[in-house]
């Protein structure tokens, strides 16, 4: 990529990504000031399309963190250091898309919504969409793997840390329905409230069966992560389905979602 990817917003962003967040605190502050910058990214600016997935995003890390500062976790230590590698993978998408330094490869689910970034224009739901299955079905499983091998645990079903990562849920069930509302135009609403809560009902079961599938594949993962070329065709075969699936969304039939 060259100089021109982010236009005049260049300069912010190569700042904003050469730093590192090592606490909720910190991601939370960084996609704030992401959201920033990318309304001024051109042509697209406010109606950028990645504007949509980093507001849905930046709102569920808010939530995280409000959570934690109640304690409301099991084990605080073990959601932190998820939130800190999940951020993580996303904005090493972003620097990888951006060609800084030796960045690898951006991957084909991140890439798919990035080169919407200049246009054409975007339905602001499928735009929010890709991002959350590009985060939820790709990144997702290797920031579990990474956090669990840094605390010395396993990911083991019923334990304290399963609990506390299906407590996620909670959060998007409690915003879903006021983000999803955000992305609509009036005539939509209208529709929407017609609909009563059934469009609030499917996207968080979509959600939580998504989430359900990445734990499943985390462990996968657990179990060959000493196979570095196991653990590469793993990386392959997910980014190759959830790739597929953005396409989908970003599609005109995608825009039926909106």
């Amino acid at each position: 990529m060259t100089q021109s990817v982010w236009g005049p917003a260049q300069q912010e962003m190569a700042d904003l990504l050469g730093n590192h967040p090592d606490d909720v605190p910190g991601v939370v502050e960084q996609l704030r000031e992401l959201q920033a910058i990318l309304t001024r990214v051109p042509p697209l600016l406010g109606e950028n399309p990645l504007c949509d997935f980093n507001k849905l995003y930046l709102t569920i890390t808010e939530g995280v963190l409000e959570r934690l500062y109640a304690g409301k976790f099991k084990d605080p230590a073990f959601l932190s250091r998820l939130d800190v590698e999940f951020a993580a993978r996303y904005f090493d998408a972003l620097r990888a898309w951006a060609g800084a330094g030796s960045s690898p490869r951006c991957p084909q689910v991140w890439t798919a919504l990035f080169t919407r970034i200049p246009g054409p224009d975007c339905r602001p739901l499928p735009s929010a969409c890709a991002g959350v299955n590009a985060h939820i079905n790709f990144d997702l499983p290797f920031a579990l793997v990474t956090t669990f091998d840094h605390l010395g645990r396993d990911p083991i079903d019923d334990s304290d840390q399963h609990h506390d990562y299906l407590e996620i849920n909670e959060i998007f069930a409690e915003s879903i329905p006021g983000l999803r509302r955000g992305y609509l135009e009036k005539w939509q609403l209208l529709i929407d409230m017609m609909n009563g809560c059934l469009d609030d009902w499917w996207q968080g079961e979509a959600i939580e069966y998504t989430r359900n599938v990445a734990w499943r594949n985390a462990q996968k993962l657990w179990g060959v992560r000493h196979d570095m070329a196991a653990t590469d065709r793993e990386r392959t075969s997910l980014d190759n389905t959830a790739a597929g699936v953005n396409k989908l969304l970003l599609s005109p039939l995608g825009a039926f979602l909106q």
